[in-house]
């Protein structure tokens, strides 16, 4: 509450003692803006010649029992904001112990420096702490400088929601940087997955909106990288890897049917797999432009093993 500095006089001076004190005590109060602002100028000069220790502990828990009223009324002007008032009065009480350990009552009124140092600790707990995820410091300051320009832009009753680059003009940013201040202002705490979307009998939650990884699209990647591989092997190798993987046939079983060693269907289909893949990961070595393999079967350049396996 706000206390009147009176603004007349009386015509003649008083002669009763009343009157004088009266007098006297008017300049004082006026000089006070608010009604949690004491009068602590003599403890703040008992403190500053004080050593540590027990008396100047006292003294200063003194200090901050009698300004802890003004701390809580600068807290109440960020209520509303996302934050318990409990938890605005601890932080902006602990600017206050703040102010109280810098004051230097040399330096004028307690009271004007204080209130900037309580307030800028409330600002710093709500850009340090309150953001959901960390946000870039840049970012941050981005979007105060596109929140502060959509009100000033829209203060007159029946003004347009201002675009983009009525706020890039407003404030001298670019029109990405608005954009992402933009964007900041929605994000500055997160919605649970588990929050209603509908308020129907059929209300289904966030989470259901969201979409979920398909193992069947590796499956499909994997196949159309392998086919052309496949398509260029031998036809007997393509027919050992069939009968392994498609019809679950032992290597002993295959070794029988084609009349060759075991070890040797072995050999062709590690040879054939790792033909296979290195052609899909495009990392295998000694193909021309033509993605055509360098070494063919009947020529001498071919090893004994692909000759064998032709």
């Amino acid at each position: 509450m706000l206390i009147e500095t009176p603004t007349a006089r009386p015509a003649a001076p008083e002669t009763t003692e009343t009157a004088t004190a009266a007098d006297t005590a008017a300049p004082a109060a006026g000089r006070r803006r608010h009604d949690d602002a004491p009068d602590t100028m003599a403890l703040f000069g008992r403190l500053a010649g004080l050593e540590d220790g027990p008396e100047r502990d006292a003294v200063r828990d003194e200090l901050v029992t009698a300004w802890l009223p003004m701390a809580h009324r600068i807290a109440g002007r960020f209520r509303d904001r996302g934050e318990s008032i409990e938890d605005l009065r601890q932080v902006a009480a602990l600017g206050l112990v703040k102010a109280i350990d810098r004051f230097d009552p040399e330096r004028g009124a307690f009271e004007s420096y204080a209130v900037p140092t309580i307030t800028g600790e409330v600002k710093r707990h709500f850009r340090d702490r309150m953001w959901a995820l960390r946000v870039p410091r840049r970012v941050q300051e981005l979007r105060n400088k596109v929140r502060v320009a959509r009100r000033e832009l829209t203060q007159s009753p029946g003004s347009p929601e201002p675009s983009v680059a009525d706020l890039a003009a407003h404030t001298g940013l670019t029109e990405e940087e608005v954009s992402a201040g933009m964007e900041a202002l929605e994000s500055f705490s997160t919605l649970s997955l588990d929050a209603e979307l509908s308020a129907g009998d059929d209300g289904y939650s966030l989470a259901d909106t969201l979409g979920a990884a398909d193992a069947s699209f590796d499956t499909v990647i994997d196949r159309e990288s392998a086919k052309e591989g496949l398509r260029r092997l031998p036809e007997r190798e393509r027919a050992i890897l069939y009968m392994r993987f498609f019809e679950d046939m032992t290597q002993s079983r295959i070794a029988d049917r084609l009349g060759i060693s075991q070890m040797h269907v072995s050999r062709l289909i590690s040879r054939s797999c790792a033909r296979v893949r290195d052609e899909a990961l495009g990392q295998r070595t000694g193909h021309r432009a033509t993605g055509r393999p360098v070494r063919t079967c009947g020529t001498t350049a071919a090893t004994r093993e692909e000759r064998e396996g032709c």
